[in-house]
Parts: C-alpha cells; sequence; structure tokens
C-alpha cells in the first residue's frame, strides 16, 4: 500500500523580519556582525532536503547562515509556535488549533507545499502474503488484527512498526490509514506498536 501526501515549509514571516542583521542580496564575503541566522527545524522527512537548500542559498548569500536540524513535524511546529525558529518542516499540515496557540503569540504562519512523497507500507521479504487492503492496514495497527493467518498468512503473530508520536508520517498514518480519513473516529496505535525515531530504524 502507498499513501501519497503533500510535505510542507511554515515560516514565520515577523521573525524572519526580527532577525539580527539585514538581509540585503549582497554577494561575496560578509562581516560576522552582518550575519543574519535563521532557525529551521522540523520533519526528519524534509530534513536532508533542507539542508541541501540551506546549503544552495548559503552560497548565494554568504550574509546568510541557516541552521537545519530535524526532530519530527510535531518538534519543528511547537518550536515555531513558541518563537524559537523561523522555518518548521513538516510532512503533515498545521492545525487549526496550532494556528490558533501561534496567533495568541502574536505569531502568523504561513504555510507552502514543498513537495510530495508516499509513504508505503512493507512486510518481511520473508512473509509470503502479496498484498494487504488499507482497511487489513488499519485493523492491524489499531490491534483488531494480530496475527498473518488472519489477513491469510502464517499463524504468526505480527510485530507492529511506526514512527514516534511527534513524527508528522505518525500523525499521517494515524489519520489517513489507521482512521480511513474519518475525523470523528478516536481510535489509536495498537499500544504493543513499536514507535521508532526514524524510518531508517524501521527498515533496518
Amino acid at each position: 500500500m502507498v499513501k501519497l501526501r503533500y510535505l510542507y515549509i511554515c515560516i514565520c514571516f515577523g521573525l524572519l523580519v526580527g532577525c539580527s542583521g539585514k538581509i540585503n542580496g549582497s554577494s561575496g564575503e560578509a562581516s560576522s556582525a552582518s550575519i543574519v541566522t535563521i532557525e529551521n527545524k522540523g520533519s526528519d522527512t524534509i530534513v536532508n532536503l533542507a539542508l541541501a537548500w540551506a546549503e544552495e542559498f548559503q552560497m548565494q548569500h554568504p550574509e546568510i547562515r541557516i541552521s537545519v536540524t530535524g526532530g519530527g513535524s510535531g518538534t519543528g511546529i511547537a518550536a515555531l509556535l513558541n518563537g524559537t525558529v523561523d522555518i518548521a518542516n513538516a510532512s503533515r499540515q498545521i492545525k487549526d488549533e496550532e494556528v490558533q496557540t501561534a496567533q495568541t503569540n502574536g505569531i502568523e504562519p504561513v504555510e507552502y507545499v514543498v513537495a510530495r512523497d508516499a509513504i508505503a507500507v512493507i512486510v518481511n521479504p520473508k512473509n509470503p502474503l502479496e498484498r494487504l487492503t488499507l482497511q487489513q492496514i488499519s485493523a492491524i495497527y489499531s490491534g483488531e488484527i494480530n496475527n498473518w493467518s488472519e489477513v491469510g498468512g502464517d499463524d504468526r503473530p505480527i510485530v507492529r512498526l511506526s514512527r514516534e508520536t511527534n513524527s508528522g508520517t505518525h500523525v499521517y498514518f494515524l489519520e489517513t490509514v489507521l482512521r480511513l480519513g474519518n475525523g470523528e473516529d478516536s481510535n489509536l496505535f495498537s499500544t504493543d506498536s513499536l514507535l521508532l525515531p526514524s524510518s531508517e530504524g524501521i527498515i533496518a
């Protein structure tokens, strides 16, 4: 199963304007007194792309330094809401309540779609099962289905892996796959799901 999604960056222009220094588009060496620092944090899905953007931008604008870190979409958006970063990367949309919190804090976030990617559900190569439906995956991750024999596989327990809760991938999967897009559904991941800090960890 492959599910397409949009990837976002949220920018607080008020914070960018408040940065020390001045963005003037000049090239060449910049003195340390005129260097502007922009803080960028968030989605691990986007972090490598953001690093590439930052490197290219800094080559064209040596008077600007961009600090890029991951930590998950939730971490980036939370940092944007409390005013500690200028740009938050996210693999999910900013929520209405998060926008309200930002506005309460005097921050007006502006959201841009910067890419599309896909979430793929995979099983171990030794698993003889060839495919799963969206409904079966939902039932597996909610804990309704716990053995591969229930979906046509071997009589073996299912081990569920997911990203951790501050990950945009986790939130997107919860809302779109586990809850099948039903905003009234309050189902959560089965309590024995193993939450890992990176997609690379899940693959390993």
